[in-house]
């Protein structure tokens, strides 16, 4: 059969796959991936604060590899806004492939100067905006605006031919923001009625009834703290926290006070956002903090970082009296303005302890309203399911629990539970003509970063730094006649977390003794080998210290030649 003219063959249609590389079961390192045919584009790329359990390590990113082995259909990185668990994993993505990456202009700003920081300096930003539409390859992508702790946060639509999906990223419902517009619900509504394949939102406050308070609340409790004390006042918050910065400085003005900024990152992200005009604070308000000593008590505020605890930030130590430029004294004013991240509950706990054993009077969330989550609660997750009426729906962005409830609330709602996708990280979702199903599993993970080490701290490491942590060190020398292997001294026992040798010299001795007379007992053959000297020293060493204190240190044995 001839073909027709004038009629060009449509191009196949591809089945739409949704990977999550990070961000489920789990707390940050937010990273999805969307691929049609021979074309991916990548939500986000964010780190992971490591767990109590992660000895020494700074941060965790996401499994790169699946990116990696596809790296040449990569077309770009799409970022719903500038949060650590949401950028941070960029340095070391980009050590891997090399696409444009689309930013709204904030999100820019932290990107170009977290770059730069990682010596990346030819990089192709593709800036856009809330409402702007466009196209990466096969896909078409709106950013339409939400409401968060940051400024310049969106929501993605992602259209192919084959599926359409939502993406709310990190959101809430704010009808008095501070510094932007409401949440843009009419967009969600009529992307409602057009019809959504597949919704994936954030769960993280799912487990909250209820909505999050408005952040314009936070501005009118500053004014009242600020306004009843006559003490020099500190404020912790999250240096992106944008809005939090510019109600502190508001309050601060409307009660004759000058602001002083103090912690790296407060430092670098206020600088960002008043040279983008997202923060207006006029330049006779901003004192250094080297001067704040020349101005009476009732007419300075500090906004510091430290606010979840953080050993090296100034508010901690400010607590530890260990910062350069800043003692804190009895009778200061300390509100902290967020809530501890999960696993952050103990540090906090223990700065705020100090603080009060300072003298400082401490407001904290419990106390005041001086904190409001950026993340929807209950009745707002309720009212977006409602708004977009999706077919499919996949909770993201939380723990097993929050994702869970997530998935339940929706099935309350009306949602059938077979339309509702309870995943995990490296799960292949795909889409077609309305239909969903899982395809084949991708490698997915974490990847650990200690220092400029990427990837190298592995369980064997991590399971040494723990010994070490619970146990100790032993080190042992050895002086042996090269020509007989024979000891020519006695050995040398060197202690490291594991025993105080001034008071265990009776232990110390008796393992001496034991380790000489196992050595001078070896056959010749045997004490010519270096190896099994070694194997064998550190086994009867090991036996012998759990026989006489219950705890196994780690050993390690030198030998010198002479």
């Amino acid at each position: 059969m001839s073909k027709q003219k004038g009629k060009s063959k449509r191009p196949a249609k591809h089945t739409l796959r949704v990977i999550p590389l990070g961000g489920l079961k789990e707390i940050g390192k937010n990273m999805t991936v969307f691929e049609y045919g021979n074309d991916i584009v990548i939500v986000d790329a964010g780190i992971m604060f490591p767990e109590e359990d992660l000895l020494g390590v700074d941060v965790v990113i996401p499994d790169l590899s699946y990116i990696e082995n596809n790296a040449k259909k990569i077309r770009g990185i799409i970022f719903t806004h500038g949060h650590e668990d949401h950028i941070g994993a960029v340095p070391y993505l980009m050590d891997k492939i090399s696409a444009p990456l689309y930013v709204t202009p904030f999100t820019k700003g932290l990107l170009n100067h977290k770059l730069k920081e990682a010596g990346k300096t030819k990089v192709n930003f593709q800036e856009k905006k809330a409402g702007d539409v466009f196209e990466i390859g096969p896909f078409t992508i709106e950013m339409i605006h939400v409401n968060h702790s940051i400024p310049d946060a969106v929501a993605l639509f992602i259209k192919t031919p084959s599926a359409k999906v939502l993406m709310t990223g990190d959101f809430k419902v704010d009808f008095t923001p501070v510094g932007c517009p409401a949440i843009d619900l009419a967009r969600f509504g009529a992307l409602g009625n057009e019809g959504i394949d597949l919704l994936l939102s954030d769960s993280t406050n799912v487990e909250r009834d209820g909505y999050t308070m408005s952040e314009a609340t936070v501005g009118s409790t500053f004014d009242k703290l600020f306004r009843e004390s006559q003490s020099r006042i500190f404020v912790a918050s999250f240096a992106s926290n944008v809005q939090r910065i510019q109600q502190v400085v508001n309050a601060a003005r409307l009660n004759q006070r000058m602001v002083a900024f103090t912690g790296r990152s407060m430092n670098t992200i206020t600088k960002i956002a008043m040279e983008l005009g997202y923060l207006n604070i006029p330049k006779e308000d901003i004192i250094d903090i080297a001067d704040i000593n020349k101005y009476p008590d009732n007419e300075v505020t500090i906004m510091t970082t430290g606010s979840q605890g953080e050993p090296m930030a100034a508010l901690t130590r400010m607590a530890d009296n260990t910062h350069a430029q800043l003692q804190l004294k009895e009778g200061d004013m300390v509100i902290l303005s967020s809530s501890p991240i999960p696993g952050n509950e103990k540090s906090v706990s223990n700065v705020i302890n100090r603080l009060f054993e300072m003298g400082v009077k401490v407001i904290y969330q419990e106390l005041y309203d001086v904190h409001v989550s950026g993340h929807a609660r209950r009745e707002e997750l309720k009212l977006m399911l409602a708004l977009t009426k999706p077919k499919y729906f996949m909770p993201v962005h939380g723990e097993y629990s929050m994702l869970k409830h997530h998935s339940d609330l929706a099935v309350d709602m009306g949602m059938s539970p077979d339309n509702v996708i309870l995943s995990e990280n490296g799960d292949v979702i795909e889409l077609r003509d309305g239909q969903i199903k899982l395809g084949q599993k991708v490698q997915a993970g974490r990847i650990l970063i200690d220092g400029a080490i990427v990837g190298d701290v592995g369980t064997a490491v991590l399971r040494d730094r723990k010994q070490l942590s619970e146990d100790g060190l032993l080190m042992v020398l050895l002086t042996l006649d090269s020509d007989n292997g024979k000891l020519i001294r006695e050995p040398d026992i060197i202690s490291r977390g594991f025993i105080y040798m001034k008071e265990s010299t009776g232990l110390i001795d008796e393992a001496k003794a034991m380790i000489t007379k196992e050595l001078n007992s070896m056959p010749r053959a045997t004490r010519s080998d270096w190896s099994q000297i070694k194997n064998t020293t550190r086994k009867d060493l090991s036996r012998f210290f759990f026989n006489k204190t219950k705890r196994r240190p780690m050993i390690l044995v030198f030998i010198l030649e002479v």
